[in-house]
Parts: structure tokens; C-alpha cells; sequence
């Protein structure tokens, strides 16, 4: 099997799997980082969302092969003590309710907010397309979103 290397939540990684492994099972299974959820296995639910060199990109439809030397931010290493203002704001706006779709969430509001430090509901709208929460809790979302604004604001 071919050797990848990427840089993880900023340690660099060389591991041998196959070249169509998707990122999210080499988190998962090759790293043991188990924040990044597996949803639906086609980018359509935003479960599986890491960033990709400040992108937020759906690792499971991102073969391995084709991010060799990329630096890759999963949910565990959005901050050292779950304190980015995403995730306080999270926790503040009680947020979770089964929490599953979340670690997707953050990573793609957390990007959002390092493009657009005060997003209108639109720039919202459009980050957050595409990240599905089954429990229907985009209201708090978005509080969350504008209050973690409000926090990197000041």
C-alpha cells in the first residue's frame, strides 16, 4: 500500500491505506480522532465536516490520495479545551440536543467566522447549507453563530 502523509491537528501523520480510503475513515480508523461523524457517506449532511487548509471540506467523499501534504483541522483540534468561541457559544445556547451532527456544525460555523467575523443571516444561510440537523435546531444555530460572533468581535 502507498504511503500519505498529512499534517492533523497540526502533528504530521505518514500512514499506508489504500488510495480511495476516504480522510474521514483515516481520522477515525487510522488516527483514532472519533469527533468527525459519518453521516451519510456522500457530503450531503455536514457530519463529517473538517477543515482543509482553513476549508471546510466533507471528509468522507475526500479520497486520500487526492490531499497528500494538506493540513487538516478536525473538531478535537479546533481548540485545546473545547474554548473557541463557536463552542462556548454553543454550549451557551444549549444547542445540542442529540449532538450528533455538531462537531460538523462548529467546523463549518468556526469557518465561516474566520472568513466573515459578523455574518449576516445570509452569509449564515450560506456557510451552514448542507449541514443537517435530524433534531431541528438551526434557531439555536444561528443564536450561537451570532453570539460566537459577538465574542470574536470584541
Amino acid at each position: 500500500m502507498p504511503q500519505y502523509t498529512l499534517t492533523v491537528n497540526q502533528k504530521r501523520y505518514t500512514f499506508d491505506v489504500a488510495p480511495d480510503t476516504p480522510l474521514l475513515w483515516v481520522l477515525r480508523d487510522t488516527l483514532k480522532l472519533y469527533g468527525t461523524k459519518y453521516g451519510c457517506g456522500i457530503g450531503q449532511c455536514g457530519a463529517c465536516t473538517v477543515h482543509m487548509d482553513g476549508l471546510p471540506m466533507r471528509s468522507c467523499c475526500l479520497p486520500i490520495d487526492s490531499i497528500q501534504d494538506k493540513h487538516i483541522i478536525t473538531i478535537e483540534g479546533l481548540s485545546q479545551n473545547a474554548d473557541h468561541p463557536v463552542q462556548k457559544a454553543w454550549e451557551e445556547e444549549d444547542v445540542p440536543q442529540c449532538g450528533y451532527c455538531h462537531s460538523g456544525q462548529i467546523m463549518s460555523a468556526a469557518a465561516l467566522l474566520d472568513r466573515i467575523p459578523n455574518p449576516t443571516d445570509e452569509d449564515i444561510n450560506r456557510a451552514m447549507k448542507g449541514n443537517i440537523c435530524r433534531c431541528g435546531t438551526y434557531p439555536r444555530i444561528r443564536k450561537a453563530i451570532k453570539l460566537a460572533a459577538k465574542d470574536i468581535s470584541s
